[in-house]
């Protein structure tokens, strides 16, 4: 199946909102619930860094960079290399869940099957073995099933399943992870929540019983699962998040005032939430902090997750231009570059620019596909913008443009110089330069617009971005 832009934005989003709630709750972590006129706000608390993500996306990460290699989660192998990975994390990791670190600290083998064994063992010890730690890494399972052959559906909930009994031994957590997974398939693929609609897929004589915690989290408030270690409450959590905001911000902000497990269900709540509003709507200010364990030593960023995501999407297959993997993408004959006609801070410029960027630039924000080796500033400094230069393959251009004029206005703020590019710096770039103008610059959309056309040698906005730009109003921190 060729999946549309908007539906490739979702799929993002279901990844990358995951790990920014995570991030986004990880210092709010074991307290009690947050009144509603508390600020929650991305920064560093206890062993967390200002956007590290913790255990919650650490052990999504093996997944999705299995789906990036190509590999099936189908396959016995690719359980055993999951394994090895979380047991080689676990070793060194800042936080690993209680039951986590029992199964993975008994193993010997490091297989699947002994991680299984290890799994039903510690439940037939305690009784008890429906921890969160399933739902909080089952987002990147679904990008594996986004086609639409038969009996997709019955696949994907299997290997929901079988990647949450490698360490939950009682049933309850693999339903939850077949509700969510499936959930977020539905949300890629239509842009729709439909919990309810997936529990046909889990055993007949738990429904019920599934479908009145559903009941239950839609007429209660997160704060009122306190339980949320267990993964019924988990969910319910993140299910009573969702249905009572309507933006993917207010969502996860309203996940992490849930008290004590705030950074898995702002998690678990991510990856839905994300899935139905996509990438796009994922504010900068989360995006471009996001960084942690990604296997191998060494620290993956929010440009990591994407690549991985991208590559998930089309089977570990980057496209026929080498997107998302190759080092560098072809330049045009011609170069454009030159500063904003309105602020002297800010070039403007297409992909060329980027190998001959004036002294002083420290920050970039791109509107096109760039390549790993392609820019040259740390990946906090760098917004690679998903925007489609096409008008309806954008799920919310509005959106978009006001994003990346903010995010060149926070660089500004900092005291970056900043370069905004696209392909050749006719439309993309065009519109963007003049959202800034508006937004930060005082400009009207008609003065900005002009300016910028003045500037641009290839300006050509499409049409359907210079309606953005005219709706656009100022930031209420304009200068």
């Amino acid at each position: 199946m060729r999946l549309s832009t908007i539906q490739k934005d979702r799929a993002l989003g279901a990844i990358i909102a995951s790990a920014a709630g995570d991030a986004l709750g990880a210092p709010y972590e074991f307290q009690a619930p947050l009144p509603t006129d508390a600020d929650v706000v991305l920064r560093p608390g206890g062993p967390w860094e200002l956007g590290e993500w913790t255990d919650d996306t650490a052990m999504a990460v093996p997944i999705l960079r299995a789906l990036a290699e190509g590999r099936r989660l189908d396959e016995e192998a690719t359980l055993d290399a999951l394994v090895a990975e979380w047991a080689g994390w676990r070793r060194g990791a800042k936080d690993v869940g209680v039951q986590i670190g029992r199964v993975l600290g008994t193993i010997r083998s490091l297989t699947a099957a002994d991680a299984r064994r290890a799994a039903r063992i510690l439940h037939e010890q305690t009784g008890r073995s429906a921890g969160n730690g399933t739902l909080m890494r089952t987002a990147p399972v679904a990008l594996a099933f986004l086609d639409e052959q038969p009996g997709t559906e019955d696949r994907l909930a299997a290997a929901a399943r079988a990647i949450s009994d490698l360490t939950h031994f009682d049933p309850e957590a693999g339903d939850a992870c077949v509700l969510w997974s499936l959930a977020i398939r539905h949300a890629i693929l239509t842009g729709e929540l439909d919990l309810r609609g997936q529990l046909a897929r889990i055993p007949a004589d738990r429904r019920d019983v599934w479908a009145g915690r559903i009941d239950d989290a839609e007429r209660r408030m997160p704060w009122d699962f306190p339980k949320n270690g267990w993964v019924v409450q988990a969910l319910q959590a993140a299910w009573s998040a969702i249905v009572h905001a309507d933006t993917l911000e207010q969502r996860l902000v309203l996940a992490v005032r849930c008290g004590n497990d705030t950074d898995t269900v702002a998690a678990i709540a991510g990856a839905l939430a994300g899935a139905v509003h996509g990438v796009t709507a994922l504010p900068f200010r989360w995006r471009r902090h996001l960084h942690g364990w990604a296997g191998e030593g060494r620290v993956g960023t929010h440009l990591d997750l994407q690549q991985w995501a991208v590559l998930a999407m089309g089977r570990g297959r980057a496209d026929a231009k080498g997107w998302p993997s190759a080092a560098r993408f072809p330049v045009g004959v011609d170069q454009t570059l030159l500063r904003h006609p309105l602020d002297e801070g800010v070039w403007l410029g297409d992909l060329a620019a980027l190998d001959h960027l004036p002294a002083g630039v420290d920050a970039v924000v791109s509107l096109c596909r760039v390549g790993t080796e392609q820019v040259r500033v740390p990946a906090s400094e760098h917004h690679l913008v998903w925007i489609v230069d096409q008008d309806g393959a954008n799920a919310d251009v509005d959106g978009v443009l006001t994003d990346a004029a903010d995010a060149v206005a926070t660089f500004r703020e900092e005291g970056c110089t900043v370069l905004v590019h696209c392909f050749e710096a006719r439309s993309r770039t065009s519109a963007v330069a003049a959202a800034y103008a508006v937004r930060h610059l005082g400009a009207a959309p008609s003065g900005a617009l002009e300016a910028v056309s003045g500037a641009l040698p290839n300006y050509g906005p499409e049409r359907f971005l210079v309606d953005a730009v005219r709706r656009l109003t100022p930031a209420g921190g304009a200068r």
